[in-house]
């Protein structure tokens, strides 16, 4: 099912933060919120509601933190 992209516009984005250090997160292809600066991504289920528990992130390697900033628009 794909996601309204609506539902995570910029206002929405900005009030969530990452429950670890509380910062921003990039959204990549309306299924994951990702904090590239601890290199974790959050999953948004098939509601759009973001799972934001660290103990259900998942740590990413540096080729997935490319491709995942590629995907968002945001290369580094």
């Amino acid at each position: 099912m794909a996601l309204d992209r609506t539902l995570f516009d910029d206002e929405l984005l900005a009030l969530l933060a990452c429950p670890s250090d509380h910062g921003p997160l990039t959204l990549v292809d309306d299924r994951w919120l990702y904090n590239p600066r601890l290199r974790r991504k959050y999953a948004i289920d098939d509601e759009g509601i973001p799972n934001l528990l660290i103990g259900d992130s998942i740590e990413v390697d540096e080729a997935e933190h490319q491709d995942l900033m590629a995907r968002a628009g945001e290369a580094k």
